[in-house]
């Protein structure tokens, strides 16, 4: 017989860190410990408030159902909690955990043994325009060759100063530059805006104009100079049939999977499924998870031998997380071997 208990834990920033909702201080998250046989899971149940579908008050509610009914049929459990992306994914993970010979070696491989590591962006937080410059060389000295810039916070021609310096002194095929605009752009300037971005070269835009305004994303698609990736366009879209629908409807470059958002690895599956019969291309990134999602959701990356760089941050954003053998060196995610997990919460 299984049990499960469930913890609260508060992430706190080491610097305030700047999205499109805002200036964040701190990150809430839950643990899960799944118990069996003198053997323990552990699972992360990593709900982003303000942009996950599941930051609903009856949250921790769910979490005790789990507890409650972990003892179901699997798949009796991932559908009860189809609305709870979140949970899911910490419950996939910590079972995963439970039945593995080392608790956080949930997908053994070449990176899990330290040998190979996965390619990664260098994320540019947004905020004013010299702290976003020197980021983007800090990136650069760092060994990045692919980085990630938030757009949409600051003035647009200052961020288009930003993106041309670095293209003056890098070509595209020194640095790959992605732009996320966190739908940013109303759907009237939209393709104004990316005619301009698509003069300095760059890889692809993420979610130019919110989410939910489908038709005018697939216009958009259709019409632009620059690639498009889907990311906040897939929370919420929970079954396979609507998961092709939208896919087929919009037709985006890319879509970006975030597994603590969509689903865990099940829904991740699903997603990279219809993309691949559309032609679509795929990265995976993380959401502000601890070190503890952030593990499951590299080791599941790098079995899907996907080449482009993926968004996984390594979690040094936060003062309090969990001591882990993931690292970022030269422009890469490792796991090195060398170092221990400290979970003792």
């Amino acid at each position: 017989m299984k049990t499960v208990t469930y913890q609260k834990h508060v992430l706190n920033f080491k610097q305030p860190s700047g999205t499109s909702r805002g200036v964040l201080h701190t990150k809430e998250t839950w643990y899960i410990k799944i118990s069996e046989n003198n053997q323990q899971g552990i699972g992360e149940c990593g709900m982003f408030k303000g942009l996950s579908i599941d930051d609903r008050l009856d949250y921790e509610e769910k979490l005790q159902w789990l507890c409650d009914h972990i003892n179901s049929d699997l798949d009796i459990l991932l559908q009860e909690l189809t609305e709870f992306p979140s949970i899911q994914f910490g419950l996939e993970m910590a079972l995963k955990s439970l039945e593995a010979k080392n608790q956080f070696e949930l997908f053994p491989s070449e990176f899990t043994t330290g040998t190979k590591s996965i390619s990664i962006n260098g994320l540019i937080w947004m905020g004013s325009e010299d702290f976003m410059r020197q980021q983007v060389k800090d990136k650069i000295e760092s060994g990045f060759s692919c980085i990630k810039m938030k757009i949409g916070a600051i003035n647009f021609k200052a961020e288009t100063d930003i993106l041309k310096s670095i293209r003056k002194e890098f070509s595209s095929k020194d640095i790959e530059l992605r732009v996320d605009a966190n739908g940013a752009f109303s759907p009237s300037e939209a393709l104004e805006k990316l005619k301009i971005l698509s003069e300095f070269d760059l890889h692809s835009i993420e979610q130019p104009i919110k989410q939910g305004q489908v038709e005018a994303m697939s216009q958009l698609c259709e019409k632009t100079p620059l690639p498009i990736a889907l990311d906040e366009e897939l929370i919420g879209v929970f079954s396979k049939e609507d998961k092709a629908e939208l896919l087929k409807i919009i037709n985006p470059h890319y879509i970006i999977l975030k597994p603590t958002l969509i689903g865990g690895f099940k829904g991740s599956e699903d997603w990279i499924t219809s993309a691949e019969r559309n032609n679509i291309g795929w990265w995976i990134t993380s959401a502000l998870e601890s070190n503890i999602g952030l593990n499951a959701i590299a080791q599941y990356t790098y079995t899907k031998q996907n080449k482009l760089p993926q968004g996984l941050g390594t979690g040094g954003l936060f003062t309090n997380n969990i001591d882990s053998p993931l690292e970022v060196k030269n422009g890469a995610l490792n796991y090195n071997t060398t170092k221990k997990w400290n979970f003792n919460l």
